[in-house]
């Protein structure tokens, strides 16, 4: 692996759904000798993309786990990781982020910023990633890549600046102008791996010197020495220009855009190029972590190799020779053998085998040095485990993990598919923080939950694959909540006398809805309750939320004020407090006007003109809220709020509305109260299905 850290990239490239993430990844891996053919996304050899290794990604033609590569470019190593676009799979997207230094953000000409687009823009931001822009299929139909660079600096506020015109669109799109070097740039060969450097035609120049005044105005913000030379009236050189974009692009203060057609091989090199000129190495990058045993203090971690080592696991997979762990070392560096230690639980660990990764194949190596991106084999861990050196205990930040909304019960055919189901979903909920699954103790049920229908179902049909686990699905349900509406006092005595030590214990306060999801306040005044009792009270009130009283819904959106109570010298203790903790939440619940809660979704419809007020009738259907739509050419944009409990099915609806036409994205926004007549058909079914299991 590259030791000098100037010569290396660590790049995601992510997107909305079908922008062409994959199709560019192929390009580019092509173009650095790593593969000798290219494949398409949705190829007729049905060989698939490389970096959709699995049969579902191929069959399907969407991405659903990141894949990590390797590539050396003009003496420079990239780390590449290709993200999904679909928004079930959003911490694959999430986790990639955590652990690289900047990304390729693909735009379709045509269609431009969408509602994906504006999620992963969102995810960039939490983790400070700085991008360049890409936008792709310039070779399409009604193609406007500055309409689109517009788009980003009105929805996303990048400060987008135009670093290439486009020579030709639509089916006439033959190459780019580089407005840096001004010169004109072709794409020869069968696959367009000749890079051809002309002068810029004619017809153009006037263009190109006024796109070039605007965008060297744009850059000279971030250079004292070339806004100088620009008012001395000096030939500015290249270098000059490159490294104030360098300086505004790391700062996250602009955004660089370039384009071109990945699948009609243009303009794919000039952006590997500019990887090279404008992301930041893992040298420009302050990364930072948490000293364990100094109060959590925040430690600026550097990327040098003599320095103990700290790296994070940032992703699981299972793979036939056992568990394999995604790592992204930080500082110092992992050589075969070393013991590590993983600062979540204390274990020491070793490393055996180390690998870098090409989507699913494997090279062997004897080292990964701090701002690599490698893989460990046969180490058990959890997805956003730090390990490092025994001689230090720190932490990285965790990343950010969204709740599930949607759940479904799965039941094995038979014994075999009841094993198998077991291995494939102890593996699932390991690799995936979204995914999780429990047993419902009064149905005996397996329920899975995750983000979404497209989730669930491809884990299903994985299960099925990769196991032989074959499953029935019931109904998907929906994660609804249960909280108050009022202030409600309570006072509960818990008295329990049966011969011997009998249990005593008496807390009074109130309860009333909070923003947060719980919150314990103590204002026990003159030892009524000792202290000890108290956590055991807070306990007592925390069981309770698991399952609410009205529904068995958990409870959320509650604070719990404790003013007084009173004990006994000898029949108080713990389990006495939790207990009248417990009576005096269900005596209290019942008068605060519980209601339930319904996770709403954001949809976002991407239709025909002609078929714009159909869609609006669909979400309208659904008790759904419109909160906009737009015309964008030949296509409107309609933007909704509506419960995830109405939109089951709703792609098949969408496709038949629409001729198949229209697509939509649907991710969580908000949990917000039922609608009473909602609530009462809820309340009937929970009735109806406690009277069945009687």
């Amino acid at each position: 692996m590259i030791r000098d850290l100037e010569r290396v990239r660590n790049i995601g490239i992510s997107a909305h759904i079908d922008s062409g993430k994959t199709t560019l990844t192929e390009r580019v891996l092509f173009y650095t000798d790593r593969i000798h053919q290219i494949h398409e996304v949705r190829g007729k050899d049905g060989a698939g993309a490389v970096m959709d290794s699995m049969e579902l990604e191929k069959e399907r033609g969407i991405t659903i786990a990141s894949a990590a590569t390797h590539c050396e470019w003009s003496n420079h190593g990239i780390n590449i990781i290709d993200t999904p676009g679909h928004v079930d799979f959003t911490v694959e997207v999430e986790r990639s982020l955590r652990v690289l230094d900047g990304v390729v953000l693909i735009l379709c000409s045509v269609s431009g910023v969408q509602s994906q687009s504006i999620t992963v823009d969102q995810q960039m931001k939490r983790y400070k990633v700085p991008c360049i822009a890409f936008i792709n299929k310039c070779d399409r139909s009604g193609a406007n890549p500055v309409k689109v660079s517009t788009q980003l600096r009105d929805k996303l506020g990048h400060n987008s600046v135009m670093m290439q015109l486009p020579i030709g669109l639509e089916d006439k799109h033959e190459g780019v102008v580089d407005l840096v070097t001004m010169k004109a740039y072709y794409f020869e060969g069968e696959n367009g791996e000749k890079m051809v450097e002309k002068e810029i035609p004619e017809e153009m120049l006037e263009e190109a010197e006024t796109a070039r005044e605007e965008m060297v105005d744009a850059v000279s913000l971030f250079s004292e020495e070339l806004t100088d030379a620009i008012l001395e009236e000096k030939e500015l050189s290249e270098d000059l220009i490159r490294s104030a974009v360098r300086t505004g692009t790391i700062s996250r203060e602009m955004t660089p855009v370039f384009l071109g057609s990945a699948y009609k091989n243009k303009a794919v090199q000039p952006l590997l190029n500019a990887v090279l000129h404008y992301l930041p190495s893992p040298l420009d990058i302050e990364n930072e972590a948490i000293d364990l045993d100094n109060n959590e203090e925040s430690v600026i971690l550097e990327s040098v190799f003599d320095k103990p080592t700290v790296a994070l696991a940032f992703k699981l997979e299972d793979g036939q020779y056992g568990q394999l762990t995604y790592i992204r070392v930080y500082q110092g560096c992992i050589n075969k053998g070393d013991t590590l230690i993983n600062s979540r639980d204390g274990k020491k660990v070793k490393a055996g085998r180390l690998i870098r990764m090409h989507s699913s194949q494997m090279e062997d190596v004897d080292s990964i040095p701090a701002g690599h991106i490698g893989a460990m084999f046969g180490i058990d861990c959890a997805s956003g485990d730090t390990f490092v050196s025994p001689q230090i205990n720190y932490s990285m930040l965790a990343m950010h993990v969204m709740d599930p909304v949607i759940s479904l019960s799965i039941v094995p055919k038979d014994n075999k598919a009841q094993i198998n189901m077991s291995k494939a979903l102890n593996r699932f909920t390991k690799e995936d923080p979204t995914f999780k699954t429990y047993v419902d103790h009064e149905t005996g049920d397996t329920i899975i939950q995750g983000m979404g229908e497209l989730h669930l179902e491809v884990y299903v049909e994985r299960m099925k694959r990769e196991y032989g686990a074959e499953v029935e699905t019931g109904q998907p349900r929906v994660a609804y909540r249960e909280t108050i509406t009022q202030k409600a006092l309570y006072n509960y005595t818990h008295k329990k006398q049966t011969g011997g030590a009998g249990q005593f214990g008496r807390v009074s306060g109130f309860l009333e809805p909070c923003e947060e999801e719980f919150e314990f306040v103590n204002k026990v005044t003159g030892g009524r309750i000792p202290t000890q009792y108290i956590p055991a009270c807070e306990k007592g009130f925390v069981a309770c939320l698991e399952k609410g009283p009205k529904l068995e819904f958990p409870v959320t959106g509650i604070k719990v004020t404790l003013e007084d109570g009173a004990y006994h010298a000898v029949d108080s203790s713990e389990m006495a407090f939790q207990a009248a903790a417990r009576g005096a939440f269900l005596e209290a619940y019942a008068k605060a006007r519980p209601v339930i809660k319904e996770p709403i979704m954001k949809v976002v419809i991407e239709t025909p003109n002609e078929f714009q007020g159909a869609c609006m009738g669909l979400i309208n259907q659904r008790r759904g809220i419109i909160q906009g739509s737009q015309e964008e050419g030949v296509m409107s944009v309609v933007e909704s709020q509506v419960p995830l409990s109405e939109m089951f099915g709703f792609s098949t609806i969408l496709r038949s509305a629409t001729q198949g036409k229209a697509q939509f994205t649907m991710e969580f926004s908000t949990y917000k109260q039922v609608p009473q007549s909602v609530a009462e058909d809820i309340v009937k079914k929970k009735q109806e299905e406690k009277a069945e299991k009687k």
